[in-house]
Formats: C-alpha cells, sequence, structure tokens
C-alpha cells in the first residue's frame, strides 16, 4: 500500500445502522489522491442524476488527503462533499479543526454517509462504530454539542440551523467550518447531529527523507511575508484594507468596491483594539486564526469575508457587533457568507418595494434577531433561510441577487478584478472565491495584473484551479501555496522589479508559458519547482512517481469530475454566469468597471478543453483518463 494512507474508507448507512468497507485501491489514490477529488469520484459513482439533495438517496462523502496525520504543515484539513440543497449541483467544503485528523488516526481515510436514520443518531468511531441515540443533543449549539461528546476524539457537528435544514448551515469541528453549500442541512435531514472518531493509529510514509523535507518547508513557510508575518498579524482579516483600496470590497450589496468605513473593520483596527490571541489549525505554522473575547470568554473572531459581508457590504461600521454575530452565525451552525449575502439583498429588496422586511441598510439592532429566525426559520427567516436565488425567483430583484449557480459570492467584488469575475461564474460549486481560483491575488491583492483586462485571465484562472484543487485534495491549507509569491515582489510594490513583474502577468510570453502548462500532458513536465514544494512532498509521503506535471494534472482531473457530476444534473453552459449588476452596470464610482463574462467564458471553455457549451471534449476526457 502507499505511503500517507489508512487504506480504508468506511462506508455508513444511517438507514439500517449497518457498515461496510468501500473498495478504494492504490491506483484510485494515485488518480484522484483524496479529500474532494476523492469526493467526487465516489458521488460521480454511486449518485443517479436525479437524486434529491435532501433525500436518503444523497450522500455526504467525508475525506482526508495522503498529508494528514504525517506531520507535513497545515495538513490537519478534511473535506466534506454532497449534492448540495442549495445549488441542486455538487459542493464540496474544506474543513481545519481535529475531525479529519482523528479519522485518521482511527484507520480510516473517508467515511460515505448514506440513507437517513429513523431515529435522531450521532455516531462514534474508534475500535468499532456505535450508533447514539441524539434526542438529548438535538437543539444544542454547535459548542454545547461537542461538548456533550467524548472529549478526547475529534467531532463533526451540526447546530440547530442544520437541524431545521437551512439551506447553507455548515459542519463544524472544533471552533472551524464546513460552511459552504448547505452539508449540514444534509446531517440535519438525515437525523445525524454529528459524528466523533479517536484512535492512535500512526500514518506510515514512505521516504525516510520525509520529515526533514517537513523542516525546511515549515521554514521557508515562516520566512514568507505573507504566511510567515502578514497572516499571523493580521489574519485574513488583514486584505480588507487593501480590497478597499482597489475596489475590490463589496460594499451595499455590491454597488460598490469601496466602503467609507472600512478601518473600522480592518484586520488592523481588530489586532490593535479585540486580537486577545492567535489560533490555529493543529499542525499549523501560520496560525492565522484570530482569538477575541465577548462576554467575559475568549472565542474565535470574524475572518475577512465574515468582517466585509457584515460589514462593508450592509454598510456597518461596528466592529463589535460583526464579533458578536460572528459567535452567533457558529453556535448556529451557519455559512456567515450565505447568511450575510441574503440579509444585504434582503435590505436591497426592502429598499426598492419589492419585499417589506425591516432590514435597512446600516441599521444593525435588528440583524442578531434575523439571525436566529433564519436557523429556526421563523418569520421572514423561512424564506431567508432558502437563499438569495430563492428570494430573487419570489420577489424579484434578480439583476442584483449576487449568486452564481444559486450560492452566494464572497467578499470580493468582481468588476473590480474582472478574473475573479470569471471564476465566480465557471466554479463548480457556486460563487466560491477558492473554487474560483482566486487569481484576485493576482488582480490587486498581492500582485497588480491589470484587474480590468482580459488578458491571460482565463489561462491563470485554469492554472491556479487545479493547483488549489490538488492542494486541497492532498490535505494540505491552500494558504501553503501562497509562498510561491516572490517575497521581494510583494514587499516591494513600486519597484522597477515589481512593476515589470506585474506587466510580464499580461505579457504574451507569460500567456503562452501558462498554456503550456495547462494544455501538458501528465508525463510531460518531470521536474519540481522549488516553489511548489507540495510535488515533491507528496512523492516522499506516498511513495508515487510525483512531479510538478502529475501533480497539476490531478487538480485538474478533479476539476473536470467535478464539472461532469453537474453536467450529469443538469448544469448548462448559461448556468455558468452572474447576476446582471456585475455584468452591464459599471461599478459605482469606477465607471470602466464591468466584467466582460461572456468573452472570459468563451477563451476559459477553450484552455480548459471544454466546446462550446462548457462540455469536456473527449480529448480533454481521453488525457485526463476519465
Amino acid at each position: 500500500m502507499l505511503g500517507g494512507y489508512e487504506g480504508k474508507v468506511l462506508s455508513i448507512n444511517l438507514s439500517d445502522h449497518t457498515t461496510e468497507l468501500y473498495p478504494w485501491s492504490d491506483e484510485d489514490r494515485k488518480k484522484y489522491l483524496g479529500g474532494k477529488i476523492m469526493a467526487a469520484k465516489i458521488i460521480y459513482d454511486l449518485l443517479a442524476p436525479n437524486v434529491k439533495p435532501l433525500s436518503e438517496d444523497n450522500i455526504v462523502v467525508i475525506s482526508t488527503g495522503p498529508f494528514t496525520n504525517t506531520g507535513a504543515p497545515a495538513s490537519s484539513r478534511f473535506n466534506a462533499s454532497t449534492i448540495s440543497p442549495l445549488t441542486n449541483l455538487i459542493t464540496s467544503s474544506n474543513c481545519g479543526g481535529n475531525f479529519g485528523l482523528m479519522l485518521k488516526k482511527a484507520g480510516y481515510d473517508a467515511l460515505i454517509i448514506r440513507g437517513q436514520s429513523e431515529n435522531k443518531v450521532w455516531i462514534e468511531i474508534n475500535d468499532k462504530v456505535v450508533f447514539h441515540e441524539a434526542n438529548d443533543l438535538w437543539g444544542l449549539s454547535v459548542e454545547e454539542t461537542q461538548e456533550n461528546m467524548p472529549q478526547k476524539s475529534g467531532k463533526l457537528v451540526i447546530g440547530p440551523a442544520g437541524e431545521n435544514a437551512v439551506k447553507f448551515a455548515g459542519l463544524f469541528s472544533q471552533e472551524r467550518t464546513a460552511g459552504r453549500g448547505g452539508i449540514g442541512a444534509v446531517f440535519g435531514y438525515k437525523n445525524l447531529k454529528g459524528i466523533s472518531s479517536f484512535g492512535t493509529n500512526k500514518t506510515p510514509v514512505s521516504h525516510v527523507k520525509t520529515k526533514e523535507f517537513y523542516k525546511r518547508w515549515i521554514k521557508n513557510i515562516r520566512k514568507h511575508p505573507l504566511t510567515g508575518t502578514q497572516l499571523p498579524k493580521y489574519g485574513t482579516a488583514g486584505l480588507l484594507t487593501v480590497m478597499h483600496h482597489n475596489n475590490i470590497l463589496a460594499t451595499r450589496n455590491f454597488n460598490e468596491g469601496r466602503f467609507s468605513g472600512f478601518n473600522k473593520i480592518s484586520g488592523e483596527y481588530l489586532a490593535e483594539n479585540h486580537l486577545v490571541k492567535n489560533k490555529g489549525c493543529i499542525t499549523c505554522p501560520i496560525q492565522c486564526g484570530r482569538q477575541v473575547e465577548i462576554d467575559g470568554k475568549v472565542v474565535k473572531g470574524p475572518e475577512l469575508e465574515t468582517l466585509g459581508l457584515f460589514g462593508a457590504n450592509i454598510l456597518n461600521d461596528d466592529i463589535e457587533s460583526i464579533l458578536r454575530w460572528n459567535l452567533e452565525l457558529d453556535q448556529l451552525g451557519m455559512d456567515s457568507i450565505s447568511t450575510a449575502g441574503v440579509i444585504a439583498f434582503a435590505m436591497e429588496l426592502n429598499e426598492k418595494g419589492l419585499w417589506d422586511n425591516g432590514l435597512e441598510f446600516g441599521k444593525i439592532d435588528n440583524i442578531s434577531k434575523t439571525i436566529e429566525d433564519i436557523a429556526y426559520k421563523r418569520g421572514i427567516g423561512k424564506d431567508l433561510s432558502e437563499g438569495v436565488r430563492f428570494l430573487s425567483n419570489k420577489y424579484g430583484g434578480k439583476e442584483f441577487a449576487i449568486h452564481s449557480k444559486g450560492m452566494e459570492l464572497s467578499a470580493y467584488e468582481p468588476r473590480g478584478a474582472v478574473g475573479q469575475g470569471l471564476g465566480y461564474a465557471v466554479s463548480n460549486r457556486g460563487g466560491c472565491h477558492l473554487n474560483a481560483g482566486y487569481i484576485v491575488l493576482f488582480e490587486g491583492l498581492s500582485m497588480n495584473m491589470n484587474p480590468h483586462k482580459e488578458t491571460n485571465k482565463a489561462e491563470f484562472t485554469i492554472f491556479s484551479q487545479d493547483l488549489l484543487e490538488v492542494c486541497s485534495a492532498s490535505g494540505l491549507c491552500l494558504f501553503t501555496l501562497q509562498p510561491m509569491l516572490p517575497p521581494g515582489i510583494i514587499m516591494k510594490p513600486n519597484s522597477f522589479v515589481t512593476q515589470t513583474a506585474n506587466k510580464m502577468l499580461t505579457a504574451p510570453i507569460t500567456a503562452f508559458m501558462i498554456k503550456q502548462l495547462n494544455y501538458s500532458k501528465e508525463k510531460s513536465m518531470p521536474i519540481h519547482l522549488p516553489m511548489i514544494p507540495h510535488s515533491k512532498a507528496l512523492g516522499y509521503v506516498t511513495g508515487m512517481p510525483m512531479d510538478i506535471g502529475r501533480f497539476k494534472t490531478i487538480g485538474e482531473r478533479g476539476f473536470n469530475l467535478e464539472r461532469l457530476v453537474n453536467i450529469k444534473r443538469g448544469l448548462i453552459a448559461s448556468d455558468d454566469d452572474l447576476p446582471s449588476r456585475l455584468k452591464n452596470e459599471p461599478q459605482h464610482g469606477n465607471h470602466e468597471a464591468k466584467v466582460p463574462l461572456e468573452s472570459l467564458k468563451s477563451q476559459f471553455y477553450k484552455c480548459r478543453g471544454w466546446d462550446t457549451s462548457g462540455v469536456p471534449t473527449e480529448k480533454t476526457l481521453k488525457k485526463l483518463g476519465l
């Protein structure tokens, strides 16, 4: 067996409380690796095209990667995938916390959750699998639920929002969340309150040089200005100020890209006035998490998305309110991005006279009640719990209903970074900045690849998407890819070298090089790149033949495989879309800013090896072995 794996996938049937091992070979591991790519393959194989998200026939796949439980930096990550009740397409959500690590220690690389329990249950996994009744846990908060499960175990639970099948309810492990796409609602529908796992297994690695390589890797992460200084000092919230200055900060339901009160909700303000200490996932050398104090208790602080979307996007500069809402969302078990998105959209519906709901931009005294009403589907919360797409179908306002494929967008305003807009539209899980490829990093956050021009955006989006896919599937945090950006360029934005590098990003020679990487076959790049140590480390851990070509191809295979799941479910090219506000209306105060989506999509499809309908060609499928 390959290193980096326990070699077992456990299938749990909730309908009859039975378990069995699911066949998963070394050949599968080489081809699909783990995490979200492994999950996509299992979902593609097991689910009929018309399976309803909230039904006993839907499954949830919880999967680790080969780096998990081997001591790799930032490797205590796991993935949860299902058919989303929010989008009706595949969704995957990556999570920290201790559950994935403990699942691996318990002897399993992945779980498949099937069926629907007649009674409310939680599951305990250690040397055996035990089904416990969960009546006494039902109704408890996320924190209370975890406190009432075995203390030394890894835990994965839902809160009241999941129990009530809110379409954007999440799964929670410790203070971390697999938030996007409503996987918590699927747990709730299946009457599954949570899972605990415990074990003491040590996952084997294949090469004696693995630990020494990890040490050098960790040292490089700590030396880099992004992962060694900015993220530990300010967390993800440190990006908010940069976003404001570059017209990328979603403001007033994506009307604008700047917010006058940005400095009162910024990462700098958070660090100076509210940060108690840093905290991060197990095995992480970055420790980007924020810890703040609320009512005398130290709790998890908000990430960038929560600060931006509950701040600028609803015209709120009161950071204390956002700290409290962040805690309430975590305890109720909801995704902060989608919750903030539906509230901002409802505010604009109210403003335009389309729905009298009492929500107004800048008015914050009723937000806590609204969050609770969503979790329990009370009053206006019942409609809000269905998401922005549902609201626009019921009340109107589709032109400013900020979502893609039914999933609410994260805090990056794409008219200030058009490549990010393309990514939102073609993302497999909907309005996600990570599945989008996150090239906003090149369009203004760290470098300045002209944010309003189309040049090379499709090529960079594909390259970034593939790298993020395989990094996630391997069990690593995506921040481990940030050191690939040269430190000298990031730290000296006005230098001749930096300006030259920015110009090179849109140069024809760069397009040619990126195309060669994107079009190349799996075995055509038998090298490792120093700025992407992941491929060499993966070879050490698993014993697989590995280089940058093979590594990137696994990511490309994963992205296309999720696309095939969605096509099987009826996805067509017109679903790769954005609301007309972002395509046709210039950004307020920035009259040149629109997302030229159709042109970008055409380039993307061609570069991806898809036909004009957005379907992977036979040539592409053959190249990827799909």
